[in-house]
């Protein structure tokens, strides 16, 4: 289980620091394009750097009450719900964490999620049809998965990340619009200009994907690191094991969930993911299914 966690810290930390030097890289290249000196280039890098700041900070302090609404989640008492509220507070206790505001959607659909900034002001949401489907170990492995979302600051991180990539997309469709209805900056040479127009069209285009995938390839990774850090909560793996196995039979998809909050829930709550070619893996929110298993396995054994 420790081999485990350290290996997705580091390749958490990698991908995070990729994922920062690229944003910085984009802001200084459209920068570039656009203004045609080093130091307007830096200059529009900064800019962008502070934007960016702004906008992550609004969508970090917003975003979690925007999946508990979307998701229709109603919060409940220790006495709405005895068993899971002693669950989740006795795995609280075990992570060294305040017990999180705990939430039940009325949905069929088999699935979870953790929200809030950090242990202070969290929140742990799940559905009726999974609260139904699961025993005691199993509804303990979905629960700690959760808390050690909440505990890693994984809420926190995807929620810059999905800020970042937003901003991404946005200055993107602004350069692209600008590039070809304003004809950009140059106008002596017009053999440098289409070169240019080409390199910043398909900056335009390209940015945007690999940022997706940069950050999806994070929320993997987060999933993994969440899958360890609860089995080592529990000490039993094969509780999570058999709770997604469960949620994996289930294709029903879960009402209020959306692209932008699917990477949140414990399995990809639209069900439109397909799993097992490398292509749909690249583009996947969540690992797949059955290798969580099998690595969650591996750690009784």
């Amino acid at each position: 289980m420790y081999k485990e966690i350290r290996s997705n810290k580091r390749s958490t930390w990698f991908l995070l620091t990729a994922f920062i030097a690229f944003f910085g890289a984009v802001g200084y290249g459209f920068g570039f394009i656009y203004q045609e000196t080093q130091t307007g280039a830096i200059g529009f890098m900064g800019v962008f750097g502070i934007v960016a700041i702004v906008y992550a900070l609004i969508s970090y302090y917003s975003a979690g009450k925007i999946t508990l609404a979307a998701a229709r989640a109603k919060e409940i008492k220790k006495s709405d719900h005895p068993e899971l509220y002693r669950v989740v507070e006795n795995l609280s206790i075990a992570a060294g964490m305040p017990t999180p505001r705990i939430y039940i959607i009325e949905d069929s659909a088999l699935n979870a999620f953790a929200t809030g900034r950090g242990p202070e002001n969290a929140s742990v949401a799940i559905t009726r049809g999974l609260l139904d489907q699961l025993d005691k170990v199993e509804l303990e492995g979905v629960m700690a998965h959760e808390l050690s979302h909440v505990k890693n600051y994984d809420i926190r991180l995807q929620s810059v990340t999905v800020a970042l990539i937003g901003l991404i997309v946005l200055l993107s469709d602004i350069f692209l619009r600008s590039l070809l209805y304003g004809g950009g900056r140059r106008r002596g040479n017009s053999k440098g200009n289409a070169v240019v127009l080409i390199i910043g069209i398909a900056l335009a285009i390209l940015t945007p994907i690999i940022a997706k995938i940069m950050h999806l390839a994070i929320s993997r990774q987060r999933e993994y690191l969440a899958d360890a850090s609860g089995a080592l909560l529990t000490r039993y793996p094969e509780g999570l094991a058999r709770a997604l196995e469960k949620i994996k039979a289930d294709q029903q998809p879960l009402r209020g969930a959306s692209k932008a909050t699917a990477h949140m829930y414990i399995e990809n709550p639209l069900r439109n993911e397909k799993q097992g070619k490398w292509l749909n893996n690249l583009f996947a929110s969540h690992p797949d299914t059955d290798d969580r298993i099998a690595r969650l396995r591996k750690m009784d054994n």
